[in-house]
């Protein structure tokens, strides 16, 4: 296969996908180069919400964003937190995705949430996807993911807008399929 850069893209898990962690899944590349990927699966929210998180941390938290949910952001580092945020804006430890997109891994950040000034939008996961160099290139060649390439507008949208059980099939839309008929004729000639 050859070399694509899929930063910024989506990933759909094909129906046939049965790794109970990524099944009807939808994963967010945040970086993709020769040493591997990283993502985060963007619709799979655990029993944890934000007040929950905060509360955890002892950090204070006031207003509507007390029930926003936390994610399962995929396998890897489980205990630790990820937040895909917009806009970009500069902290500790920050991975730049693409002009307005950033994934964060420092505290900074959450305490910014906590006060009121934080990024507009964002999404918390604990634990990301990863795939060593040549890894994913292979899954993509055995079919068990769609590539979903998004507009800015169509990936907030899909990152920050939607609530998590619309996610699959509004990535799926953005190739013109609907995701139950796709799962129902997957595989059948």
């Amino acid at each position: 296969m050859e070399n694509v850069n899929l930063t910024g893209q989506f990933l759909v898990a094909m129906p046939a996908m049965t790794d109970p962690y990524f099944a009807k899944s939808v994963t967010f590349i945040c970086e993709h180069n020769a040493d591997g990927a990283m993502g985060i699966v963007i619709n799979r929210p655990i029993n944890m919400t934000l007040q929950d998180l905060f509360k955890q941390l002892n950090l204070p938290l006031a207003g509507a964003l007390t029930d926003k949910p936390i994610y399962f952001g995929g396998p890897v580092q489980l205990d630790r937190g990820f937040v895909l945020h917009q806009p970009l804006q500069e902290w500790d430890s920050t991975l730049r995705i693409d002009e307005e997109i950033g994934l964060t891994t420092s505290k900074d950040i959450l305490q910014a949430i906590a006060e009121g000034h934080g990024p507009h939008h964002f999404l918390i996961s604990l634990g990301y996807a990863g795939w060593s160099s040549g890894q994913l290139e292979q899954e993509l060649a055995h079919n068990a993911w769609l590539t979903v390439e998004a507009t800015p507008e169509q990936r907030h949208r899909l990152l920050f807008g939607l609530p998590a059980e619309e996610k699959v099939q509004a990535t799926m839309a953005l190739l013109g399929l609907d995701f139950a008929r796709f799962a129902e004729e997957a595989g059948h000639a």
